[in-house]
């Protein structure tokens, strides 16, 4: 992930309901959920959500699919991984031991 892609998943997320959408398909996991589905479990408008999810993907953040006449939305969690390793990729200055919860945080979300 390079630094323009970084800004723009976090101007993404930089919104209450996207943040919330997208924290809820991040709990899902990668089966993801359908958009009516999402908006009732948000309690938000169909129509409200639709221009949400629509920034979250353009963003790379979500990923899409056609099921029928519904659209299914899921985390890109390839994504979502490269922009935490962003993040950290200058931990510490390379001085690991200062980054020890961070990267036990990590690896535990590896194993699971």
């Amino acid at each position: 992930m390079n630094q323009a892609n970084a800004i723009d998943a976090f101007a993404a997320l930089a919104q209450s309901t996207r943040l919330d959408a997208f924290r809820l398909l991040v709990r899902v996991g990668p089966e993801g959920l359908p958009a009516l589905e999402i908006s009732r479990q948000l309690g938000t408008k169909p129509s409200t959500l639709s221009g949400h999810l629509s920034i979250l993907k353009r963003a790379g953040l979500l990923k899409a699919t056609r099921h029928q006449r519904e659209i299914h939305y899921a985390a890109n969690l390839v994504s979502v991984n490269a922009l935490v390793q962003f993040m950290i990729a200058d931990c510490c200055n390379g001085q690991i031991e200062n980054c020890s919860e961070i990267v036990a945080m990590l690896r535990s979300s590896e194993k699971a």
